[in-house]
């Protein structure tokens, strides 16, 4: 039984399509373990209940899930423990083979892909991040970047280039020759994270690879990807069980149960518009200021244009609360290109602060 109380009419107003070129396109895909899976679900083209792959004696690991991934979006996928999130990215990878379905990347069949086809993909376009860190504990940080580009043949005075570039990339200058051993955990991981971008990989997959950090360490490596992704424009396909930090890192996210896609959307549509009770439980206690965005409660323009300040469309509430109810003056809100489309007041914001609809009267 969800415990949530009713979501308040915040509105209808979404986000504007995105018109980003898909970059990974999945349809249909299931992992299902256990002997004669294959046949299994090739018999049923793609369509099994729960209880009939019970009765065949096989384990649903990915279910029938289907996603798109657009260039440079930041997806996440979560869920807990056992929801088959690290499942279904390594099937995206073809780290492990899915028993049906389809994957297409930047137009190409993976799935029919040949083994050397499929080196070469992973060699050059796909990197990879997991929570192990999985660093080369002979080798130093300069060399365990490079390693990549060892591999594919490339020269040492090239490759020994393009990882210090990466170096000063994620804040590692001046510790090129320190071995693993001598790193703290969140500077193993920035190795990690810089290893994997030195093939300039067009997708980069990252499974839970700050849940072994410390919470400060944690935050701070968010931030680094952050500010990584807004230098780099990667398309990431990012698998965790934090909300917390989906919210933070997300364009979208799905989330998964028992190998299945509950709901996919942007955080501020699953906290808003929660389509079952399992996503409504696991949003129920995240502040709505953290996911809404100015976009989401501004009014028209008014005549006074007495503004206290500016914000973007997409900054979340949570971000100018203070400054704006500070000052209570309008704030005006503006697109990507710096022009306004609109103002925020600080009754809304007050509002939202409270759980209530944003354009509500506040008392004085």
């Amino acid at each position: 039984m969800n415990s949530r109380a009713p979501a308040l009419d915040l509105g209808t107003t979404r986000d504007t399509v995105d018109r980003r070129p898909t970059k990974l396109v999945c349809r249909n895909i299931w992992k299902l373990f256990g002997v004669g899976a294959p046949e299994f679900i090739a018999s049923r083209r793609g369509v099994a209940t729960a209880n009939e792959i019970a009765q065949a004696k096989l384990i649903g690991a990915v279910k029938n899930v289907s996603i798109d991934v657009r260039e440079g979006e930041n997806f996440i996928v979560m869920g807990l423990s056992g929801s088959g999130k690290s499942t279904l990215v390594r099937c995206l990878s073809r780290l492990i083979e899915p028993t049906w379905g389809s994957i297409e990347f930047d137009g190409k069949d993976l799935l029919k892909a040949t083994p050397d086809e499929l080196i070469e993909i992973r060699r050059h376009k796909m990197g990879m991040v997991f929570q192990n860190f999985a660093l080369l504990p002979h080798l130093t940080v300069l060399e365990n970047i490079a390693f990549p580009l060892s591999v594919q043949g490339i020269d040492v005075k090239t490759r020994e280039r393009r990882a210090r570039e990466l170096i000063d990339l994620v804040g590692l200058t001046s510790r090129e020759q320190f071995y693993p051993r001598e790193l703290s955990g969140g500077q193993q991981q920035r190795v990690g994270i810089a290893r994997s971008l030195a093939v300039e990989p067009d997708i980069w997959f990252l499974d839970e690879p700050f849940s072994a950090l410390d919470p400060l360490i944690r935050r701070e490596m968010q931030s680094e990807l952050i500010r990584l992704q807004s230098v780099l424009k990667k398309t990431i396909i990012f698998i965790t069980h934090d909300f917390d930090e989906a919210i933070r890192l997300a364009d979208r996210v799905a989330i998964m149960k028992d190998g299945e896609t509950i709901q996919i959307g942007t955080p501020e549509d699953l906290v808003l518009h929660p389509a079952t009770d399992y996503v409504a439980e696991f949003t129920r206690d995240v502040p709505r200021a953290k996911v809404m965005s100015a976009k989401r409660i501004m009014a028209p323009i008014s005549d006074h244009r007495d503004y206290g300040g500016s914000v973007k469309a997409s900054d979340k509430i949570v971000s100018f609360a203070a400054e704006i109810v500070g000052r209570r003056q309008n704030f005006v809100v503006t697109d990507e290109g710096g022009e306004p489309i609109g103002e925020v007041t600080a009754n809304a914001v007050i509002n939202v602060l409270a759980e209530r609809d944003p354009h509500a009267a506040v008392a004085e």
